[in-house]
């Protein structure tokens, strides 16, 4: 689920949006009335949006944009005429005065957004360290000498010892070497 945030100058109205959004399935861990807050907030979850107005008491949108974490996106709730003036590349913009089904139709769209991206993030595979490709290559090796099997036999051997018992592969390849080498 993507966490929101939301930031608005007065606290009534951050909680009249936050109150809507749980209501339609949100998951909503801040309301915020200054930007400080908001960006203390974002640097503690690990992506989400930020919903707010234009101007809070210590800064603009576009300084919170600058300073938010790069795995957070904005949704600016102001009038047509500020994003005129002070439109930004990469902020969505839901116009004033708000309709409930826009700003929740835009909510679920960014969302879906952030949630392939994050499947994509973790679908991605690990980099290993140069230590551990190592100790992969030279349990394989002893796999090879002293059993007469392949590389890639010996990479399936040690890939089934891992599933067999849960451990991951540098853990097995490490429990291999420990028992081959006595």
């Amino acid at each position: 689920m993507t966490n929101i945030i939301v930031l608005f100058p007065k606290i009534e109205d951050a909680k009249n949006i936050r109150n809507l959004l749980v209501r339609h399935g949100f998951q909503v861990p801040a309301v915020c009335t200054t930007g400080a807050q908001a960006l203390a907030s974002a640097n503690g979850l690990g992506d989400g949006i930020v919903v707010c107005g234009y101007k809070y008491p210590d800064m603009m949108y576009s300084e919170l944009q600058d300073c938010l974490p790069s795995h957070f996106e904005m949704l600016l709730v102001a009038s047509q005429r500020v994003w005129s003036e002070y439109g930004r590349e990469g902020i969505v913009c839901v116009s004033m005065p708000l309709k409930v089904h826009e700003l929740l139709s835009t909510l679920e769209m960014m969302a879906a957004g952030i949630e392939r991206r994050r499947k994509k993030r973790r679908s991605r595979p690990k980099e290993r360290s140069e230590a551990d490709k190592r100790v992969l290559q030279e349990a394989k090796s002893l796999l090879m000498e002293r059993n007469g099997m392949t590389e890639e036999e010996a990479h399936r051997y040690i890939q089934k010892c891992s599933m067999d018992s849960g451990t991951n592969l540098v853990e097995t390849a490490e429990m291999v070497l420990s028992m081959m080498r006595f």
